[in-house]
């Protein structure tokens, strides 16, 4: 991985965060977050990060910037500009669609970030890289998470079952067409 990948260069800003691309310094902050059981609950199988795993997200976010331009992004608090959580756009598994993942430090839930960064990752999304399509998937049991992409502006679609049984319940949203403005 070459020092410029992680640059740390800024994504977007909302009137209250600071989205930028990651560093190297943002493992210890990384593995706070998802790191945390309660935080992981609806993360993957649910199991906290371990640093081998948080080196290896490093790496692949820094191959995401380099080859679409996007990845995950570090979400900080404007004044402080600390680390209170992480977002993105990324493409789990190869699939087509760009699928936003987001996750904060406990002590930052509740105050509206999740669906501040949303918003703007979405219009991100569109206006920065044109995507035409941006989905999300939360467990269905899952209900801040889908309260946060419906006041976001995602649609409920599928619910589709996984290789484990469990549902997945999937979001998506499509930027207004300037016929539709």
């Amino acid at each position: 991985m070459r020092a410029d990948e992680l640059s740390g260069e800024v994504a977007f800003e909302t009137d209250r965060l600071l989205v930028r691309r990651w560093t190297a310094d943002d493992l210890g902050k990384l593995l706070l977050v998802y790191g945390d059981a309660d935080t992981v609950r609806w993360v993957g199988d649910g199991q906290p990060m371990s640093e081998a795993q948080g080196l290896q997200w490093l790496k692949v976010t820094a191959n995401n910037y380099r080859t679409r331009g996007y990845g995950m992004f570090a979400v900080m608090l404007r004044g402080s500009r600390s680390v209170i959580g992480f977002c993105g756009l990324v493409h789990p598994g190869g699939q087509a669609e760009a699928e936003i993942k987001y996750a904060f430090a406990k002590e930052h839930w509740g105050m509206g970030f999740a669906t501040e960064v949303v918003v703007a990752l979405l219009a991100f999304a569109a206006g920065t890289h044109r995507l035409r399509e941006v989905i999300a998937t939360v467990a269905p049991e899952n209900l801040a998470s889908q309260r946060v992409l419906a006041k976001a502006g995602m649609l409920q679609g599928t619910t589709r079952t996984e290789e484990d049984g469990s549902l997945t319940a999937v979001y998506s949203w499509r930027p207004r067409s300037t016929d539709e403005a």
